[in-house]
């Protein structure tokens, strides 16, 4: 999708309906509405940030990142990568509600 294309999308009732249906959501008709217009602000946002010149700012992928090159500018420090021994499995399972040994037993959520 180009730019153009973001500037000029807006979202359908049926696009709600069917981001609903696949992100499980069960949506009332009269939350319909609020959804299609939030959205289609997002769009909206999405294509006035499109507008701003970056020519200069370099890519980043990372916020941290930028912490690490000048942590006393940012006035955050990050911890460490260090690696830890991990809580024993054993003494996990022995404390848990349900567990076949390996895994938590949970209850189905989903239904579909």
């Amino acid at each position: 999708m180009n730019e153009a294309d973001v500037q000029a999308r807006t979202v359908t009732r049926d696009e709600v309906r069917r981001v609903a249906e696949l992100a499980h959501l069960q949506l009332t008709p009269d939350e319909e509405p609020a959804i299609e217009r939030d959205l289609n602000a997002i769009l909206a946002y999405i294509a006035q940030m499109n507008e701003l010149d970056t020519a200069g700012v370099p890519a980043m992928a990372q916020v941290g990142e930028m912490l690490a090159l000048a942590p006393e500018e940012s006035g955050e420090d990050l911890r460490q990568d260090a690696v830890r021994a991990s809580i024993d499995r054993a003494a996990v399972m022995a404390v848990a509600p349900e567990t076949d040994g390996r895994f938590f037993k949970v209850p189905k959520v989903i239904e579909r």
